[in-house]
């Protein structure tokens, strides 16, 4: 193991050098395209009273917060800065918080779309400025539920003492036995499973409508149904990182390279991480008439508008 972090530290240290440049660059790139896009959510009003618009910008700011401070784990990581294990704690534990509100928001923007094309008459209703808030508590809250369980369990197995050492900062700080691990796992599977009924229930209800729809109802019908097509690509991404750390053991345990171990966890979080986190603009952003509208309303910062 020492011959082969001699190798990744000195044949291939350039090489690792370029790939943390790209994922800056990377970073820096969606960070200023979701900032636009929140930017000119709150210039319209009609936006922040509509349910979708306002479950996107949640998607926006999730998906911001998760990049700009997992990107801070990463530089910290990859220059092996230490830090107290109390304050990786805190880090670790919003890190985990937003990483599951992105894809149970997604879920919940499924339903919506559902709603719209199932339930027309009862949209207004269900989708009104107080359930969206209500709405948005309730995802928060759901979303708490396995980073509470990974508090809990590392709680009660971690020594007093532990918490006072100077540790690289990562998120399995928090497995200290295989069986936390396990647990961990069970907890994600199952959100998994409950995601994928919710989205196939949503994909086989619009389609049930859009077959039996014609004229302009059937094309607002196909496009929500796009939506929700996309939308399950995206959560499948979000979700399978939830297989990375035992697809990147894995290859460890079995080659016992390092180099290779660091190429498969840098294609994970490009693929895994940044790549479902691009897709939010695309999919409620570049693809919405009225926000594309309301995008070139405004110069590129968002601060003057334009006459068109």
């Amino acid at each position: 193991m020492a011959d082969n972090s001699s190798l990744v530290g000195g044949q291939s240290l350039r090489r690792i050098n370029e790939r943390v440049i790209i994922v800056q660059i990377l970073v820096m790139i969606f960070l200023c395209i979701n900032l636009l896009l929140i930017m000119t959510f709150f210039k319209k009003e009609c936006f922040y009273k509509t349910t979708r618009y306002v479950l996107f910008a949640v998607t926006l700011m999730s998906d911001s917060f998760l990049l700009f401070m997992s990107n801070i784990m990463l530089i910290f990581s990859y220059f092996e800065l230490t830090m107290p294990v109390w304050l990786c704690i805190i880090i670790s534990a919003v890190v985990i918080l937003y990483f599951t509100v992105t894809p149970v928001t997604l879920t919940v923007m499924t339903l919506e779309r559902y709603v719209a094309i199932c339930m027309p008459l009862r949209h207004g209703e269900l989708c009104s400025q107080s359930s969206t808030v209500n709405c948005i508590l309730i995802i928060h809250g759901f979303s708490s539920i396995p980073f509470i369980v990974v508090i809990a369990i590392f709680f009660a197995s971690a020594s007093l003492s532990f918490y006072t050492q100077y540790r690289v900062c990562s998120i399995e700080i928090f497995i200290l036995y295989r069986w936390q691990d396990d647990i961990r796992a069970g907890v994600y599977q199952f959100y998994f499973v409950l995601m994928c009924i919710t989205l196939v229930f949503c994909y086989v209800k619009i389609m049930k409508v859009a077959k039996a729809a014609s004229g302009e109802q059937r094309k607002s019908t196909w496009k929500g149904l796009r939506t929700v097509i996309l939308h399950a690509f995206q959560l499948l991404l979000c979700l399978i990182q939830l297989w990375c750390p035992f697809i990147e053991t894995a290859v460890l345990q079995i080659t016992g390279s390092l180099k290779l171990f660091l190429f498969v966890k840098y294609m994970n979080y490009i693929i895994f991480i940044l790549a479902p986190r691009c897709l939010s603009p695309l999919i409620y952003g570049l693809r919405d008439e009225t926000f594309v509208h309301a995008l070139k309303s405004y110069d590129f910062f968002g601060l003057s508008k334009r006459n068109i």
